[in-house]
C-alpha cells in the first residue's frame, strides 16, 4: 500500500535508530524522503540503501539546534521537490544520566536545544511551505515525558516539553490543515537499525517485563508514524499516543514474588529461583547479618 504517493516527507535524525526507519517505512509507501541529520557517514550510506530499495532520497546535513541549518534545509527540500507534506521531529539526544549536582548548565542547554527547541525550529520553518497545501507533523517524544528513572532531569523535561509543544502546535496550525501529534515510545531496541548494525545484548526479563512480550522494534514505531501521518487519521490531531508495550500502565509492587518470577527468567529455571526465594524469607527472619554475608561470600567462592 503506497499511502504517501508523490508527498515529501522530511525525517530529522533519520541516519540511525527509529528515525532511520521512519525514513523506510514511508518511503516505502511513496514517499520522496529528505534525512536530516548530523552524522554525514551514517546519512550517506542510509541514503544508499533507501535508493538500492526504489526510494527517491535525499540527505542533508543540520544541526535541529541551529536555526541557520534548519532554515537552509527546509528551504533545499522545497526547492528540489516542491512540496514539504510530512515533518517527523525525530532528532534527539540523551543526557549524561550524572546527578542534579553534577549536571551542567551546557549540559541542560544541549539537550533542550536538540530535543525540544529543534523541533520548535524545524515546525517554523517547514510551516512557511506546509501551509499553502496542509499536513501532518509529528514529533517522536518518550514515555520518560511521564515517568522516570534517576538523574534523567535534561531528557525528561525535553520529552515532557515537546508533549506540550504538540497540543499547541495543533490548535495554532489547525487554520492551516496541519496536524500536529507525539509519540512517546518506550524501551526500543535500535540494534539493528545502527550503522553497522549491532547485536542485540536483551535477555528473557528484559522482553518478558513488558504485557506485550518483547521490546519494542524501529519498525513499531515506523509504522504508527506511518498511519498517523496518513489521510486514514485525518481526525486525529493535538495528541500524545504511548506505544510502549503495556508498560506505563504495569502496576509493580516489589517484593518477594516478583523477585522469584524475575530470576525464574533470568535463569531459565525454576528450581535456582526457588532456591533465591527461599533463601531470601530465611535472611529476612535472621538477625545476624554479618554471618549471613560470610555464608554468602563462601558459597560465591565456592562456585
Amino acid at each position: 500500500m503506497r499511502r504517501f504517493e508523490n508527498r515529501v516527507c522530511v525525517v530529522t535524525g533519520g541516519a540511525r535508530g527509529i528515525g532511520a526507519a521512519i525514513a523506510y517505512r514511508l518511503g516505502l509507501e511513496g514517499c520522496k524522503v529528505a534525512i536530516l541529520d548530523i552524522d554525514d557517514s551514517a546519512g550517506s550510506i542510509r541514503i544508499e540503501e533507501l535508493r538500492a530499495r526504489g526510494i527517491e532520497a535525499t540527505y542533508i546535513h543540520a544541526d535541529v539546534a541551529s536555526e541557520n541549518d534548519v532554515s537552509k534545509a527546509m528551504d533545499t527540500v522545497f526547492s528540489r521537490y516542491n512540496a514539504i507534506n510530512v515533518l517527523v521531529n525525530n532528532a534527539g539526544i540523551g543526557s549524561s544520566g550524572k546527578s542534579i549536582e553534577e549536571q551542567t548548565i551546557d549540559e541542560w542547554r544541549r539537550v533542550i536545544d536538540v530535543n525540544l527547541t529543534g523541533a520548535w525550529l524545524c515546525t517554523k520553518h517547514a510551516v512557511r511551505y506546509m501551509k499553502k497545501s496542509g499536513g501532518v507533523i509529528i514529533n517522536i517524544a518518550s514515555t520518560r515525558a511521564f515517568q522516570s528513572e534517576p538523574n534523567t532531569e535534561p531528557y525528561s523535561a525535553s520529552k515532557g516539553g515537546l508533549v506540550a509543544l504538540t497540543h499547541a502546535l495543533a490548535i495554532s496550525l489547525a487554520k492551516y490543515g496541519i496536524r500536529v501529534l507525539s509519540i512517546s515510545p518506550g524501551w526500543v531496541d535500535t540494534s539493528n537499525w545502527q550503522i553497522p548494525p549491532r547485536e542485540s545484548v536483551l535477555t528473557p526479563l528484559d522482553n518478558l517485563w513488558h504485557p506485550a512480550g518483547r521490546v519494542g522494534k524501529p519498525e513499531d514505531i515506523a509504522a504508527l508514524v506511518a498511519f498517523l501521518a496518513s489521510d486514514e487519521a485525518s481526525w486525529i490531531t493535538g495528541v500524545n499516543i504511548i506505544i510502549d508495550g503495556g508498560v506505563t500502565a504495569k502496576m509493580v509492587y516489589m517484593d518477594e514474588n516478583v523477585i522469584e518470577w524475575a530470576l525464574s527468567i533470568l535463569f531459565q529455571d525454576t528450581t535456582i529461583a526457588k532456591l533465591f526465594r527461599d533463601a531470601i524469607e530465611k535472611v529476612k527472619r535472621y538477625s545476624d547479618r554479618e554471618r549471613v554475608k560470610r555464608v554468602l561470600e563462601e558459597m560465591l567462592n565456592k562456585l
